[in-house]
């Protein structure tokens, strides 16, 4: 007699849902302090933002955007049992991730060889405001880049999943999963975009 293994995929997305709640504390703490700090070196923060690249910081908000769109599609396709238009979907939402990482890590290049870092050279002289803005900035954009790291990860592993029908129409409850933490991980840029790059 074949048994077929009991799967709680109710469980499974109350489980997600509790994670990316304890997730949204983890940047929640240091946004506080980022507003507590903004509102006593308004000035400062004012000035620092400028010193950011607003077009890297634009291009990867559509590339964070543009990358919600493809995952989803890729969800809705394998629901389909469109597998093979779900697995392009995910290596696009993988690029984008990568691509991403790769933009943050030229601006964060750029700023630490002219300094611009907390105890560097160019903030040593500057107002006390100017690094506790770049200390925010690189410890919130850095968390923000491992949580991005670990959601391309996981795209990687369920796209192979996918391919090896571990993942399907039937059962794809863990790629809905991995879909809202890197809805997640999108809505999370979304609200460091403004607060780094558009002070005024």
């Amino acid at each position: 007699m074949e048994h077929t293994a009991h799967k709680d995929y109710t469980g499974a997305k109350i489980g997600m849902w509790l994670f990316l709640f304890t997730e949204f504390f983890l940047f929640f703490g240091p946004v506080l302090l980022y507003t507590i700090y903004r509102f006593r070196y308004h000035a400062a923060f004012t000035a620092s933002s400028h010193e950011l690249d607003l077009a890297i910081g634009s291009i990867n908000t559509a590339i964070l955007l543009t990358s919600s769109l493809t995952m989803a599609v890729s969800i809705s396709a394998l629901q389909r049992d469109r597998t093979k238009l779900s697995l392009w979907m995910l290596a696009a939402t993988f690029v984008l991730g990568v691509v991403f990482l790769i933009n943050k890590y030229f601006e964060w290049t750029e700023k630490f060889s002219h300094g611009m870092y907390p105890g560097g050279e160019a903030l040593a002289g500057g107002p006390p405001g100017q690094g506790v803005f770049y200390g925010l900035y690189f410890f919130l954009t850095g968390l923000h880049g491992l949580h991005v790291l670990a959601g391309i990860t996981a795209i990687g592993v369920l796209a192979f999943m996918v391919l090896k029908k571990k993942v399907s129409a039937a059962d794809h409850v863990r790629l809905e999963n991995a879909g809202l933490y890197w809805h997640l991980v999108d809505v999370v840029w979304i609200y460091l975009f403004p607060i780094f790059y558009l002070v005024r």
